[in-house]
């Protein structure tokens, strides 16, 4: 099994197809509340893409919009069910990571479904803590939001 990781943009035609995926699945998890999240996940504005490639076929991605200058948020985090359980969710998030600290962002926030049981405990895995809901998520009860912040001390990555 080989796993490689495209950084790209929200128009990139394997990404649109696996985040129809992802509403297809999220619609129906959330039911009815499905409208009132997909409002908030277009991704036309979206510049900061990953999809994930098992062996050429696109099977996950993930991408990140700023919040403010230190801020951003995690959106859009999907593998396809086939593909679950092979940390592939967890490359991406990692590869999302990096690449926001490329732009010295230092917090990542994100939010997700209490239904999402998988995704909590891969956020909970990588270091993030449950805080507060914040911003369109303040007094939703099926949303739970996340937080992980880079230490100010945190060496660059090297400028190539």
């Amino acid at each position: 099994m080989t796993i490689s990781l495209l950084r790209t943009t929200s128009d990139h035609a394997d990404f649109i197809a696996l985040v129809k995926l992802l509403d297809t699945y999220l619609a129906i998890i959330d039911g009815a509340e499905h409208a009132f999240y997909a409002q908030f996940n277009t991704i036309t504005q979206l510049k900061n893409v990953v999809v994930a490639y098992k062996d050429g076929e696109a099977v996950g991605c993930g991408a990140f919009k700023s919040l403010d200058k230190h801020t951003i948020e995690i959106k859009r985090m999907f593998v396809k069910e086939e593909a679950r359980g092979q940390k592939i969710a967890s490359q991406v998030l990692t590869e999302l990571e990096h690449w926001a600290e490329e732009f010295d962002f230092k917090k990542f926030v994100l939010e997700t479904g209490n239904r999402q049981n998988a995704a909590i405990a891969l956020y909970h895995k990588m270091g993030y803590q449950i805080i507060p809901n914040y911003g369109q998520y303040i007094g939703v009860e099926n949303s739970i939001c996340f937080e992980k912040k880079i230490p100010h001390n945190t060496p660059s990555l090297p400028k190539h």
